[in-house]
């Protein structure tokens, strides 16, 4: 049986759904061909049960510092099957909206795996069936990649999904990798009550983040007794129910630990074999990605690429975005191209960290000649207030001013960057965010401290 619509959008996570929805909204016809349910990696193994699941961290945390601010609440107990109930329940609501806006956008919900079979001709097969389509948008994701010969069991080497499903709380913990996802787990399950031991390879956790928030990060975390090894290499995983670890340090000496479970938050994998791609003419790269233009267009004609599949930064809102510029595309309409270099990040670790534009490192290594502003939680009186006073939010800027990145580190630092963002993406000066008004007593108004003392005329530091 052959169908043909106008868009066909081969995945139901972030990239493909938004594909679908933008289209709709549009008033083209759509096809969303999904092989589980819709929502992705994001809603269903990702962002959302992932931020559940430190949302009760945070809970934990707050009751036991209960006392601090007058409460007695006692020495609180953590009930995970409680949390992942809960975290179901979330699941499922957002899953049904998406199902929902979906419906009232006209789109077409095909369940089952797809495969390209005619890239030119843009077609691609359900079980018997062959769905036709002037447009076709690949938006099939990432998996957990695992590490070299050590496959995922569920049991006692982990991977992320793993992790957002557990029924118990390992008492001895190894996190592989330091990036996003692993000091997330990491800061998650200390707080839960696991010995943590977090091993990365390179020189300093959260890498891609601005060099004073990493060391932040991995000061705050010492202090919380997570045990971390940067510059670090695996050399063995050997034993049964307890595992014996055996990585080289930074120094190349050989040391070992004894954990009952090891997580692997070494990085996702496209998920782009398997699917007919090469076979339809659809360019790979190196590493498996789809090779794509600013535009999300692949070496086929009118054939797209979102999401994790593409070598772009691997976030949900990166794949919102490039699914509107891959759409606006396909009708014609004029769109710029997403600047990556200025997307938002969010890590909801504690300390929490987010930041949009350069780092100070990556701004001085392109040859620029910056300023920065570094002003701290520990004069702002909301975060005294709430009992979170250390972090610092930084600025960098050129010499006119401009804003080239902001970095925060600290409470609610995955709200705070919304105006960071916007500062950055708007070319905004530190002169025209200092002459605005912050609310007072906010953790926002940090922002705008930072922002005046570019100018050289600070209030409070």
């Amino acid at each position: 049986m052959s169908e043909r619509v106008d868009v066909v959008v081969l995945g139901g996570g972030p990239g493909g759904y938004a594909a679908a929805l933008y289209a709709g909204a549009a008033g083209l016809s759509v096809a969303l061909i999904e092989e589980d349910r819709v929502g992705g990696t994001c809603l269903h193994r990702g962002c959302v049960p992932a931020k559940e699941l430190l949302q009760t961290a945070e809970v934990l945390r707050t009751v036991r510092g209960a006392g601090e601010f007058g409460v007695a609440a006692g020495t609180p107990v953590l009930d995970l099957a409680v949390s992942q109930v809960r975290k179901q329940q979330i699941v499922d609501k957002l899953a049904k909206g998406v199902e929902g806006l979906l419906k009232a956008r006209t789109v077409t919900t095909v369940a089952g795996r797809g495969e390209v079979v005619d890239g030119p001709g843009r077609v691609v097969r359900v079980g018997d069936r062959d769905i036709a389509g002037d447009a076709l948008v690949l938006a099939t994701g990432s998996s957990p990649r695992p590490l070299p010969g050590l496959d995922f069991d569920g049991r006692r080497i982990l991977s992320s999904d793993h992790v957002l499903t557990l029924e118990a709380v390992p008492p001895r913990v190894l996190v592989v990798g330091g990036g996003a996802i692993g000091c997330e787990f990491a800061s998650m399950l200390a707080d839960y009550g696991s010995a943590v031991t977090l091993v990365e390879t390179l020189p300093r956790l959260l890498a891609a983040a601005d060099e004073q928030v990493s060391e932040f990060v991995l000061r705050r975390f010492t202090r919380r007794g997570i045990t971390v090894h940067t510059g670090a290499t695996l050399r063995a995983i050997d034993g049964l129910d307890a595992l014996t670890v055996t990585f080289a340090g930074a120094d190349g000496a050989e040391q070992s630990v004894e954990v009952d479970a090891v997580v692997v938050s070494v990085g996702r994998a496209p998920r782009t074999h398997g699917l007919g791609l090469e076979a339809a003419g659809i360019a790979l790269t190196d590493s498996g990605h789809v090779a794509v233009d600013p535009f999300l267009r692949t070496s086929v004609p009118g054939v797209f690429a979102v999401g994790d599949i593409v070598p772009t930064p691997q976030l949900a809102h990166v794949a919102f975005a490039e699914a509107i510029v891959a759409v606006k595309t396909i009708l014609g309409e004029d769109v710029a191209p997403i600047d990556h270099d200025k997307v938002p990040w969010a890590i909801y670790s504690h300390p929490e960290v987010a930041w949009a534009g350069l780092t100070e490192a990556a701004a001085r290594a392109r040859g620029l000649d910056v300023t920065t502003s570094v002003h701290r939680f520990g004069g702002n009186s909301r975060a005294l207030i709430v009992g979170e006073p250390e972090g610092f939010v930084k600025l960098v800027a050129d010499p006119a001013g401009t804003l080239l990145g902001a970095h925060i580190v600290g409470p609610w630092a995955t709200e705070l960057i919304a105006e960071g963002y916007l500062a950055v993406n708007w070319e905004a000066t530190a002169a025209d965010i200092g002459s605005l008004v912050h609310a007072h007593p906010t953790l926002s108004e940090l922002f705008g401290e930072s922002a005046m003392a570019l100018t050289g005329r600070g209030l409070h530091g």
